[in-house]
């Protein structure tokens, strides 16, 4: 009797200790490595978090690599540094295939999608979050100007050369689709003296503070409304889609086909008012990425 109580209790034991590990992985044993990596802003930080957390609970054995250059982030993950992260349509076709850019959001992924697939890079589905570039100033400079568009930023700046000064990025100063178009679509330029250079998380700060006249930003960005500042309207339709997805080495997806599925089920929630309220409240509430991730993964059902 006492020998058949003492198997009863282990066979139970055993029973508890593979249904405590049940939802990571099966058994407890880990579907595998992933790298999740990252650019270097707010909005970068989350996707990554978001990622890193959900897939943690997943089951997997989850590494963060963040903080890092767009350009820089592409080699990682061209070289099997990192295995995915969340890319943009528009930088994915201006930067790294040399596409001209794409107004519209089907037709960049469809087109990104199918080239990058030749590169070994696969784009999972995207999210309807379209964190393209903007142009903005102090809402209520912009009114005293009678600015609202790059039009009339355009006119202002020809018939006032030398007055405003311009916050950038060193990127959006460079590539195609940043300044240098903005600048050839509108028909104005602001001289070399004109552009300050910044990290992309200060040109919001600056135009706040008086310190430029107009700075470039991302569409997502919450400061915009936290700053009381206005994204100009892009009249000429320029700036395309950067509708935000997950990017994945082949290799990976062949080793893990399940995490087509699994990835989807985050760009099936996000859309551009959900991550502009998660950037705000990292970067106007100051709370912390972590934080921020869990909590909306928890409040979407996606953990427990």
């Amino acid at each position: 009797m006492k020998k058949s109580l003492m198997l009863s209790a282990l066979a139970a034991a055993v029973l508890a200790g593979c249904g405590n590990n049940e939802d990571a992985g099966g058994n407890g044993e880990s579907k595998g490595s992933i790298e999740v990596g990252g650019k270097n802003f707010t909005e970068q930080f989350i996707l990554a978090k978001i990622t890193s957390i959900y897939l943690e609970e997943q089951g997997y054995d989850v590494t963060e690599n963040t903080n890092m250059g767009s350009e820089v982030l592409r080699q990682a993950l061209e070289n099997e540094q990192v295995d995915l992260y969340w890319e943009y349509t528009g930088t994915g076709l201006v930067n790294y295939l040399n596409e001209d850019p794409v107004a519209s959001s089907d037709e960049a992924y469809d087109l990104v999608k199918e080239l990058d697939e030749e590169n070994g890079i696969i784009w999972l589905d995207a999210a309807e979050v379209n964190n393209t570039y903007t142009l903005m100033m102090r809402e209520e400079n912009a009114d005293e100007l009678g600015i609202s568009s790059l039009s009339d930023l355009a006119d202002y700046v020809n018939n006032n050369p030398g007055e405003l000064e311009f916050a950038s990025n060193a990127e959006f100063a460079s590539r195609a689709d940043g300044l240098a178009g903005v600048q050839d679509t509108y028909d104005f330029e602001f001289g070399s003296n004109q552009v300050v250079r910044m990290d992309s998380g200060l040109t919001y700060q600056a135009l706040d503070e008086e310190q430029v006249d107009v700075a470039m930003g991302f569409a997502t960005d919450s400061r915009i409304k936290g700053f009381d500042l206005l994204a100009l309207e892009d009249d000429e339709g320029f700036f395309p889609a950067y509708n935000a997805a997950p990017t994945v080495r082949e290799s990976i997806l062949e080793n893990h086909p399940e995490l087509e599925d699994t990835l989807q089920a985050l760009s099936e929630k996000l859309d551009t008012e959900t991550m502009t309220e998660l950037n705000y409240q990292v970067d106007m509430e100051q709370r912390s990425e972590t934080e921020v991730s869990r909590e909306w993964l928890e409040e979407n059902g996606l953990i427990d």
